[in-house]
């Protein structure tokens, strides 16, 4: 049934394993995608890993540092295994533990691991217990819930509630014996005379026996069938309207030209920057950094109180601790302080259960979806969990350093984007460098692909802008402005006469895959270095366009395809990035579809230090963040800080 099982060290020596009969397959293809995708990417949260056909399960012995694996068909439901590899892990424990606590590679290498006949018993006695259960037959009906019920009981009452069905009738028999209390005719009650009743605040000030009095009249009122009346509600205070700005009056004569000139000041008399004189190109100008080279990175400036903070939290726990162990006396009560703070025993979830759950609620205050703040906790737990804790080390201190280091894991790429020496790469083979940007509307798409432009130009690329967005309204227009202000901050007289950045544009209704598809054969007709292609935005859920994105990815295939997202959105960038990769891979046409590269992460300087949105992105897609926008001036582009990001995040 199982098809491998194999026990190694992290450190990747292989201390035995197993191969089911009539498997031909090496396993070490799954083992090692398996280490890749969830062990060293810190994603260890659910202990099932699928590959191809095959159906990985994991267990983590953190003690030892062992990792337990066994591998069966995906077709297969096999309920027993769960259980086997706790059987074997503390089995594989028990019997090799004094040469598992000999520390150093060579102390495994050297023993030899003969552990074939213990395998196969409790691999005997697993499939055999899950025989022997079986599966659950149906109940009969005199076992049901359902043959112990009545007609009597079946009957719902008039409230609804079956299990009161007897009390209702003693209260309805209980209502006919009682005496039938005669009509009082509501002109005979008469209000005493009360003195004028006070305001206050608005609202009348009522005595005790006016309150008792307007009740009972109520209450007649609803017993005779007689409306009640609405009591008048006082007038609100008027609130005086703030003047805004006064309307502007336009004739049709009489007024002279000068008289409606608005140009040199605006609504609220104060005047513009246009009436300094000063040349808005060069003001631009001046104001732009050189870019040259990498790009600069996110930075955060460390808060003074970060070390208050971790010391307050420090002694939040060993108070807790202290707490619990009053009952046992004064000498229990230091016994347990020292207790909390000594590494004297192994982490159990129980232990980490009350900090995790203080920092899943951190993370998604911080912006990080629940989801994958979950998941995230639960990873630390089986990666601590049965691990020694160090000499005066707390659980908080502990878990938080485990959940950084697994933060850290996430955000740094698997493989590094390059761009500059792609392009450099692109170039010596005669072709363009192609980058197709695609997101939800209005995330910065066509600002940010500005901004990249105005970096590879700076490093001495030139750059052809595909407009591809032909849905909205004034997105090559938009796409123009840019052209125009940077081939003014680099005129075409400084690069032999040539422009810079252009502009390859079919207009309004076209078709999308169509335009980009031209646009790189100008591109490489012209000797253009980068092609950067600006789709419409799109919601997730609309499919027609999801698949005309699809489309032009499968037809153009270009080397990058960059995700723009938000840094302000939450649990929506799961969904997002979920759907987006999951078009791409259904409308594919072939059978290694081209998904999501990388992320540009937009509006970074409008969350502060809610940086969760990163987290979210990178570990759903498993792709780096490759730009962050910090702005909206062609300078402020940056490239991710992976621990100053950490640092932002698990600040206080």
């Amino acid at each position: 049934m199982l098809d491998f099982f194999t026990i190694f060290s992290k450190g990747g020596i292989v201390l035995w394993c197993f191969q089911g009969a009539g498997v031909t397959e090496s396993f070490t293809g799954p083992v090692n995608a398996l280490i890749r995708s969830v062990i060293l990417q810190e994603r260890s949260g659910n202990n099932s890993y699928t590959h191809d056909a095959l159906n990985l399960k994991y267990k983590l012995d953190n003690e030892f540092e062992l990792v337990f694996v066994v591998g069966f068909q995906k077709i297969l439901t096999l309920t027993y295994v769960d259980k086997f590899i706790d059987d074997v892990q503390l089995h594989f424990r028990d019997r090799y533990k004094n040469e598992l606590e000999q520390k150093g590679a060579l102390s495994l290498l050297n023993n030899n691991f003969a552990f074939e006949d213990d395998f196969n018993e409790l691999l005997r006695e697993a499939e055999e217990s899950s025989k022997a259960r079986g599966p659950n037959s149906m109940r009969s009906f005199n076992e049901s819930l359902k043959s112990q019920k009545t007609v009597k009981s079946m009957i719902e009452t008039k409230g609804g509630d079956k299990g009161k069905e007897q009390g209702g009738k003693k209260n309805r028999n209980a209502k006919k014996e009682a005496p039938v209390a005669e009509p009082v005719k509501v002109e005979q009650v008469k209000a005493p005379a009360s003195p004028p009743k006070t305001m206050e605040n608005g609202t009348e000030v009522l005595s005790q026996e006016e309150i008792i009095q307007k009740k009972r009249e109520e209450f007649i009122r609803k017993r005779m069938g007689v409306p009640v009346e609405k009591p008048s509600k006082s007038p609100k205070p008027v609130k005086e309207k703030q003047k805004g700005k006064e309307k502007r009056v336009w004739t049709l004569g009489g007024s002279s030209t000068k008289e409606l000139d608005y140009s040199e000041s605006n609504g609220n008399g104060a005047h513009s920057a246009g009436e300094q004189g000063l040349d808005p190109q060069v003001n631009l100008g001046m104001q732009l950094s050189s870019m040259k080279g990498d790009l600069l990175t996110v930075d955060y400036e460390s808060s003074e109180d970060d070390e208050v903070e971790e010391e307050e939290e420090e002694r939040v726990v060993v108070a807790d601790s202290s707490k619990k162990s009053t009952k046992k006396g004064g000498f229990g009560g230091m016994f347990g302080m020292l207790k909390g703070l000594v590494g004297s025993k192994s982490l159990s979830q129980e232990d980490m259960e009350p900090v995790l759950d203080k920092m899943r609620d951190h993370l998604i205050a911080k912006n990080v979806a629940a989801e994958i703040a979950s998941q995230l906790c639960d990873s630390v737990a089986k990666k601590l969990e049965g691990k020694v804790m160090g000499t005066f080390t707390t659980v908080a201190s502990t878990v938080k350093a485990a959940l950084q280091d697994s933060l850290v894991q996430i955000l740094q790429p698997k493989r590094r984007v390059d761009i500059l020496r792609d392009v450099l790469e692109a170039r010596s083979q005669r072709r363009p460098f192609v980058i197709t940007f695609c997101g939800v509307n209005g995330v910065g798409k066509s600002t940010n692909l500005a901004k990249i432009s105005f970096w590879l130009i700076e490093n001495g690329f030139t750059v052809l802008i595909a407009a591809c967005d032909t849905f909205r309204a004034g997105a090559v227009e938009q796409l123009r402005t840019h052209q125009r202000r940077l081939n003014s901050l680099h005129p075409p007289q400084d690069h032999e006469g040539r422009p810079v950045v252009q502009l390859y544009e079919k207009g309004y209704g076209k078709d999308a895959a169509g335009i980009a598809m031209e646009a790189i054969a100008y591109a490489r007709n012209q000797a253009f270095d980068v092609v950067l292609v600006d789709t419409a935005g799109r919601m997730q859920d609309n499919a027609p366009l999801m698949t005309a994105l699809a489309k032009l990815i499968a037809v153009n295939m270009p080397d990058l395809v960059l995700f723009v997202g938000e840094a302000l959105v939450g649990n929506e960038a799961v969904d997002q990035l979920v759907k987006f990769n999951q078009a791409l891979a259904d409308h594919s046409m072939s059978d290694k579809p081209r998904l999501i590269d990388g992320i540009v992460l937009t509006k970074f300087d409008t969350i502060d230090d809610k940086v969760g949105a990163a987290i979210s992105m990178t570990y759903i897609t498993g792709q780096p963040i490759v730009f962050v926008g910090t702005g909206q001036t062609y300078n402020d582009l940056r490239s991710l800080n992976a621990r100053a990001v950490v640092g932002a995040l698990m600040k206080a």
